[in-house]
């Protein structure tokens, strides 16, 4: 090989450097003139020299290993990549403005509504896990009540416990013993129904419409109204797992079906109730009972003072015991109750002296058996059987019995409306009281529009009266 074009600054080429000098005669350009890693000596440079530079890259080539024949450029990707990279669109800063914002939105010139929508946007990126947390926890709510899901939960034993209550009306609906009903009377009937269906289904209690035209084996004894002791007794052997039991007269309307009987009464029990009937004696029964030879229990006023010895809650109205609507608990004190309650032998001796049949019976037995003071608690009025003000008005509005639209009362009952008072007028006139009282914020704002325009309409007219 002639080194006359050879670069190096030697006279007849080479280098000066041992290291860098070859002794490689015939290269033919098909090999690489690098040793293989087998021909590397292992007690010296390359040729046996010393010179530091190919002691430090024989030694690289021993820890990395490197093969002895090494390909360059032979890949497609290798040869190609700078001209596969010419060819690519390049994204130059200021390049093409104008194409940036077709097809999406972007901040001209910073804008103050793009910048607004820039911070919100971070702020949004920032929070996103919590406001997922929040979005999620609406939506389970919303699914909650709009599904049946929160019925389901109300009625469960172990959850809301809405199966543990029945709600009894006596719906009458074939017309009775004593007389078959018009019109109003139908009327009547089915908003009481419509009523406590809504109500029960919202809360997931059970409700026993009870016919009481099919109870044909009192009519021969002129013994209507004593139907409901027998009422109840059945509906214990219906509802097994049910534990509280509240009868409701037809002409009874619930007026705030958001209460629940719970946090009505049930949830604290001792503050809802009272047990020395001394607190509001209308019938001025002497309490407790003076006798030696009882028990404590029947002694002492209160009984034995503790919520869980309670069987029966009952209001009083200004005549004394009103079973409109009250509550009754399956046990076994309830049991020999209503066995004496439904006595036909009592009934025999006593009905032409009861005015008020099964009350005045249940009154007796209040006022003669002490077992029956140590079990039965009063509750107030107003808290399940408000009187409209045409029932026990003869002293005028009496504020612990007659109904209060400002205190939201929970049931009105019309008692009494059918002598002398219009039944259909007052249950019309409640139950549009109640609508007005439990709309939702959409309901409010659309009749609030709908009275102002109303009230536009109406002022011309009076003006055009008045000229």
């Amino acid at each position: 090989m002639s080194l006359s074009r050879s670069p190096s600054p030697n006279k007849g080429g080479g280098w000066s450097s041992p290291g860098l000098a070859t002794n490689f005669d015939n290269l033919s350009g098909r090999s690489t003139p690098r040793k293989g890693y087998g021909e590397i000596q292992m007690n010296g440079g390359v040729d046996g020299s010393d010179a530091s530079w190919a002691n430090a890259k024989r030694r690289s080539d021993q820890v990395n290993g490197y093969p002895s024949f090494s390909t360059r450029n032979n890949g497609f990707f290798s040869r190609h990549a700078r001209q596969i990279s010419r060819s690519l669109p390049s994204f130059v800063k200021g390049a093409e403005k104008e194409k940036l914002g077709r097809g999406r939105w972007y901040s001209k010139n910073g804008s103050r509504p793009g910048r607004i929508l820039g911070f919100l946007g971070r702020t949004i990126w920032r929070l996103r896990l919590r406001l997922l947390v929040v979005i999620s926890f609406i939506l389970a709510i919303i699914i909650f009540y709009v599904t049946p899901m929160h019925r389901a939960y109300r009625k469960a034993s172990m959850l809301g416990g809405g199966s543990k209550f029945v709600i009894i009306l006596a719906a009458n609906q074939g017309g009775g013993v004593m007389e078959w009903k018009g019109p109003r009377e139908w009327a009547i009937e089915r908003d009481s129904v419509k009523n406590k269906k809504k109500y029960a289904k919202k809360w997931g209690y059970n409700l026993e419409i009870v016919d009481m035209s099919t109870k044909k084996r009192y009519a021969h004894e002129w013994r209507e109204s004593w139907e409901k002791v027998d009422t109840i007794r059945n509906c214990m052997r219906k509802y097994p797992q049910a534990q509280w039991f509240w009868w409701l007269d037809l002409n009874t309307f619930v007026m705030e079906p958001s209460y629940s009987l719970q946090k009505q009464v049930f949830n604290n029990l001792a503050a809802n109730t009272y047990r020395d009937i001394n607190i509001y004696n209308p019938l001025h029964i002497a309490h407790p009972f003076n006798n030696s030879q009882l028990d404590p229990d029947s002694l002492s006023p209160v009984g034995d003072g503790k919520p869980s010895s309670i069987d029966l809650i009952i209001p009083q109205d200004c005549a004394g015991f009103n079973l409109g609507s009250f509550f009754i608990r399956r046990s076994t004190w309830t049991d020999r109750l209503l066995d004496i309650w439904w006595d036909p032998v009592g009934y025999e001796q006593k009905h032409m002296e009861w005015e008020h049949k099964e009350q005045d019976a249940l009154e007796h037995l209040y006022i003669n058996q002490p077992w029956i003071r140590s079990h039965t608690a009063f509750i107030p009025q107003r808290k399940i059987n408000s009187f409209p003000a045409g029932a026990c008005g003869e002293n005028g509005e009496d504020p612990r019995i007659h109904y209060k639209e400002a205190d939201r009362d929970f049931v009105v009952n019309m008692a009494g409306c059918e002598w002398g008072r219009d039944c259909w007028g007052e249950m019309y006139n409640f139950r549009e009281l109640s609508n007005k009282l439990n709309r939702t914020l959409w309901e409010k704002f659309k009749d609030g529009i709908s009275d102002r325009i109303k009230a536009m309409k109406a002022k011309p007219e009076k003006e055009e009266g008045k000229s």
